[in-house]
């Protein structure tokens, strides 16, 4: 019966946003390849903490908890070696169904404040579990419900033979940099980079792995066809075309100090097109740093959007706004480069008298002024932003911090059954804004500790309880 009624959710949600793909539980960062951030289910009301689960220690960057159908949520856990071990819990109760170690180790951040790249892990639609391991290889396992501990194989894009007779000088060398992102068929999308020399003679690409383990990668100086290009950034997932036969990724360039754009065939990884990512205001090369945590999102036009920083010094950045072949540039956001946009029907907003399908909720804080809101905004009306002159996406709806503290989100969760963002604050709290008031109606504080938490996605599992992190801690929140 629980089945049925998410297939019809699922049916539902399918239909108010025009199609885009859905059919997944929230099978990786942002839920879809997309990275749409809806749910396919009604969140439940903030009444209760159900249960925690302890992953970190504090500030950090975490990999978001995936859900299977059967309501299995698994997510990586830091333990006491520096290293990462994959729990999966019942959803109902929090209680662990298995835990199961892995040797990845992450590439070194140049901004310890923020910590390194996350732990990488991923369901296929087919329910398979992918997480990352060592050398730029990845475990999987096609049993993630089990209550015992499942069998696990290793496998590499480079090819599981070159790893065994190398195995040394891969873990010295190679590094995935970036979460999974899986598409329809079963077929898994990461970011690798390398430190010193490495068996592969690359500095870093972008990898493919098949269902049945056949990989294949490309470098990202070949994506762009430049020796400059360095490495995929860290902890930007990979994103799908609607159609699933593009792969969008951003590259870091050292020399000149930049970034790029690029699209990708998703079946033989050639490059498909790619672009200088440019700051609006000052037309320079705009900047990647490691601590980000902007990743594509793609609309339900196929227009993509892709947070950097700016040149100037109030640290909001911009929200690149692209047509789907990346030939087109359209007018930006005001805030961008700490948050990956969720994507929100129009219809959500009553309010709303603009002519777009879709909107984008994004965090919208102005550091300069200590002003920390969240924001609907329209990315086909642009208004003049009189600070920078550069004209920018009309902000449809704004919320602000109800403390001034930040909100800690890198995507924020769309409940279109009750037309809400769930969102995460510094304060400690996690929030339900409904967008037919504009007010928010819902809190419930996970926390006390009000210190500079990392940016952490929130995510509604398949029964519709409520996932956020904060300062280390998984809280299940529901009635």
């Amino acid at each position: 019966m629980r089945v049925m009624l998410v297939m019809a959710f699922c049916l539902a949600v399918v239909q108010m946003v025009g199609g885009q793909s859905i059919l997944f539980p929230w099978s990786g960062f942002a839920h879809t390849p997309q990275h749409d951030c809806i749910s396919m289910v009604p969140s439940q009301p903030l009444n209760s903490i159900k249960w925690t689960m302890q992953i970190g220690t504090g500030d950090n960057h975490y990999s978001s908890p995936v859900v299977t159908l059967s309501n299995t949520v698994i997510i990586p856990a830091q333990v006491t070696n520096g290293g990462f071990a994959i729990r999966a819990l019942a959803g109902q109760t929090g209680q662990t169904n298995w835990e199961q170690l892995t040797d990845y180790a992450a590439p070194q951040d140049d901004n310890p404040e923020f910590g390194n790249a996350v732990c990488p892990l991923a369901l296929t639609p087919r329910n398979r579990l992918y997480f990352a391991g060592a050398g730029g290889t990845v475990f999987y396992c096609d049993s993630p419900d089990t209550t015992a501990s499942p069998s696990f194989a290793r496998t590499a894009f480079f090819g599981l033979s070159n790893y065994l007779s190398n195995t040394n000088s891969f873990n010295a060398h190679v590094y995935i940099c970036t979460p999974i992102t899986p598409d329809r068929y079963g077929d898994i999308f990461f970011g690798f980079q390398m430190v010193g020399k490495s068996p592969l003679g690359t500095q870093g690409g972008l990898a493919r792995i098949d269902y049945n383990g056949i990989g294949s990668w490309i470098s990202a100086s070949n994506i762009i066809g430049s020796t400059n290009v360095f490495q995929l950034t860290l902890n930007c997932a990979p994103a799908l075309s609607l159609d699933q036969k593009a792969v969008y990724t951003a590259l870091t360039v050292t020399n000149p100090f930049g970034a790029w754009f690029a699209a990708i065939d998703s079946r033989t990884l050639s490059p498909v097109a790619a672009v200088a990512l440019i700051d609006p205001q000052t037309k320079s090369l705009a900047n990647l740093g490691d601590y980000s945590t902007a990743s594509p999102t793609i609309g339900p036009d196929g227009d993509v959007y892709f947070g950097v920083q700016r040149d100037e010094d109030d640290e909001r950045g911009w929200l690149l706004h692209f047509d789907s072949s990346l030939s087109v540039a359209k007018t930006p956001g005001l805030f961008g480069w700490d948050v990956t946009d969720s994507i929100v029907s129009a219809s959500l907003v009553p309010s709303y008298q603009g002519n777009s399908t879709y909107l984008l909720a994004t965090k919208y804080n102005n550091y300069g002024v200590a002003q920390y809101s969240m924001a609907i905004l329209d990315p086909q009306q642009g208004v003049l932003d009189p600070q920078s002159g550069v004209t920018v996406m009309a902000a449809v709806l704004t919320i602000p911090s109800p403390v001034e503290k930040e909100w800690c989100v890198n995507s924020a969760a769309v409940d279109p059954f009750s037309k809400s963002v769930l969102a995460n604050n510094e304060d400690g709290d996690l929030y339900r804004w409904d967008l037919t008031s504009n007010q928010l109606i819902e809190s419930i504080a996970l926390t006390t500790i009000q210190t500079g938490e990392a940016y952490t996605p929130t995510v509604i599992g398949v029964d519709g309880t409520v996932y956020a992190i904060n300062h280390g801690v998984l809280f299940a929140v529901g009635q």
